[in-house]
């Protein structure tokens, strides 16, 4: 079995790109079979509400990003510390493997659990993500252990398709008691989609923006009463 399915451009309509392919008939679309959401723990900073659970346009975070990943994902589970808070979703639910060790060990859950060589790992506070960014980075991976956008804010490892061969070098990591994600770009292999790239993807600016305070969920919600982000959910659940 596959764990990239690999096809055609021309088969392939609802991808687009706007990056000035010449021979798009030469680009080739890998759709990434598995999507692991960090849902970790509550937040501290909003009340230790479940980020999540936030409504945004009329839908919870989580809603929101599962009819994104319904349309490039096989497989979707949720990575968290409290399994328990999502049993009302139907979803898959792995507890962390290693508790207390943050978004670092919130990975090392997700690619253990995988049952896919590559896999789409996702922060639970982003509400606005894009199917198209998501397939894009999946083409992008090719001999990398890792790919990751990069913004001017810095890169976005929570946004970022990781293979197998990152799993000793983040338990390595975790063992060595150094939980930040920034560090695992110092010993993998990572591919970088930069800002020229993202930003054929990101025209209105809030493809990353997270929700980690009340400020944020205000404007995300602000963000959503200005133009209304209907998405309907390309699978079921």
């Amino acid at each position: 079995v596959n764990r990239l399915v690999q096809t055609s451009y021309e088969h392939a309509p609802y991808f687009r790109f706007r990056h000035g392919i010449e021979n798009p008939l030469r680009f080739r679309i890998y759709s990434v079979w598995t999507a692991a959401i960090i849902a970790g723990g509550q937040a501290k900073r909003l009340g230790r509400l479940d980020k999540w659970a936030l409504n945004v346009g009329g839908q919870r975070i989580i809603d929101r990003q599962l009819a994104v990943l319904g349309g490039v994902a096989e497989h979707i589970f949720v990575v968290s510390s409290d399994p328990h808070r999502f049993r009302s979703l139907g979803l898959r639910v792995c507890a962390d493997l290693i508790p207390d060790t943050g978004p670092l060990g919130g990975l090392y859950t997700a690619l253990v659990r995988s049952p896919t060589e590559h896999t789409l790992v996702i922060a639970c506070d982003l509400p606005f993500l894009a199917a198209a960014f998501l397939r894009y980075l999946a083409t992008q991976i090719g001999r990398a252990d890792a790919v990751m956008p990069r913004t001017e804010d810095g890169s976005q490892p929570l946004c970022a398709v990781y293979t197998q061969n990152c799993i000793g070098a983040v338990r390595a990591q975790i063992q060595r008691g150094q939980y930040r994600m920034s560090a695992l770009e110092e010993v993998i292999r990572v591919t970088h989609v930069g800002p020229a790239e993202i930003a054929a993807f990101n025209r209105d600016g809030k493809l990353f923006l997270n929700v980690n305070t009340s400020n944020d969920h205000l404007h995300a919600t602000e963000l959503t009463a200005l133009k209304p982000n209907h998405i309907k959910s390309e699978r079921r659940y």
